[in-house]
């Protein structure tokens, strides 16, 4: 008896059919078909039913039912397996991920409905205001500090509660006041006198430049200044010329 056997292989070659003897064993199907379609590959496939894998001395008569002579089976390629234990090397790589991530809630909200970003800039404002004497205190010892560096530099001594003197100095000598004093500056004359150095310099530069000006604008006039004096020097006699011709003309007749 012929059983119609239905192949659902896989890409490019599609269903195969195949018609073999009820008898046929599932080992022998294999060989069949590549003699059918010699493209198929000649090793690493296997064939399997749609429900799982069956053994192969199997015939075709004890898988069609008693009122059909149809059997539909599977033909896929072997996977080869690997050495294991890749699932290990995942969860290695997700705890190694984990760990690096930064979790950032900010713009969550609190049981209030405030966000996290607010009320941690609260804490920072209120932990500010609170250092605010320690800052000051601190910054004003910066201050005390340099100004006794400066003092010491300067040869004055600031130990005594009374007034500061200068170490080395006589007794007759007058205290020299505190670094850091304003001192007011009251010399007339020395401000006079750079006021008036100040606006000598801007006249002086203002006239060179009104200078320079005139040069250019008489430059295009004549090509050299040899050639406008000799130009000057001859004008005159060419007026004076036909005067002396016709007094000359007039006393002759």
């Amino acid at each position: 008896m012929i059983t119609n056997v239905l192949v659902s292989s896989f890409v490019p070659f599609g269903t195969l059919t195949l018609a073999a003897s009820s008898s046929t064993q599932i080992s022998d199907i294999l060989p069949l078909l590549s003699q059918k379609y010699p493209l198929l590959p000649s090793s690493g496939l296997i064939l399997s039913f749609h429900t799982g894998i069956y053994s192969e001395d199997a015939r075709l008569s004890s898988l069609c039912d008693d009122d059909s002579n149809l059997v539909s089976l599977r033909l896929s390629p072997r996977v080869l397996g690997g050495k294991g234990g890749f699932g290990s090397q995942l969860r290695a790589a997700g705890g190694r991920m984990s760990s690096q991530k930064t979790s950032n809630n900010d713009s969550c909200r609190d049981l209030s409905g405030r966000r996290l970003s607010t009320l941690k800039e609260a804490k920072k404002l209120a932990e500010y205001l609170e250092s605010e004497p320690e800052r000051l205190a601190a910054k004003a010892d910066a201050q005390k500090a340099k100004l006794e560096a400066l003092e010491r530099r300067l040869g004055i001594d600031s130990s005594d509660a009374g007034p500061s003197k200068v170490t080395g100095s006589s007794p007759t000598e007058q205290p020299v006041k505190l670094a850091g004093k304003k001192h007011r500056f009251d010399d007339n004359e020395y401000i006079e006198q750079s006021r008036d150095l100040v606006d000598n310099v801007k006249s002086a530069v203002s006239a060179a430049l009104l200078k320079k000006k005139k040069k250019a604008k008489l430059s295009p006039e004549s090509d050299t200044p040899a050639d406008a004096k000799s130009s000057k020097a001859k004008a005159p006699y060419k007026r004076t010329t036909p005067v002396v011709v016709t007094a000359t003309a007039t006393e002759v007749v």
